[in-house]
């Protein structure tokens, strides 16, 4: 007769937690490309990095935020220098 109920397995949260940096990466990459690119560009650049690091499932999400992260500072110098100021605007 068993009295306890059987031990499961709990989910790791490291990777969860991976995961969900790798889903922020894309989204703050996404939309630095259109505002904030100087403050959403580094931090999607490293929840890509820290995510890859832990080992997420999602690593195509992780690489979009990264390539996306160094096209937002890519499109800021690129508007930077086309309009010779420090900020750019539309």
């Amino acid at each position: 007769m068993q009295l306890t109920a059987p031990a499961t397995p709990r989910p790791q949260t490291s990777t969860r937690d991976a995961d969900g940096m790798a889903v922020a990466s894309f989204i703050l990459g996404l939309l630095g490309l259109l505002v904030l690119n100087l403050f959403l560009g580094p931090i999607a650049i490293i929840l890509a990095l820290v995510s890859l690091w832990r080992g997420t499932q999602r690593k195509g999400r992780a690489y979009l935020g990264l390539a996306l992260g160094v096209a937002d500072l890519a499109v800021l110098a690129i508007a930077m220098e086309v309009s010779n100021t420090i900020s750019w605007s539309l």
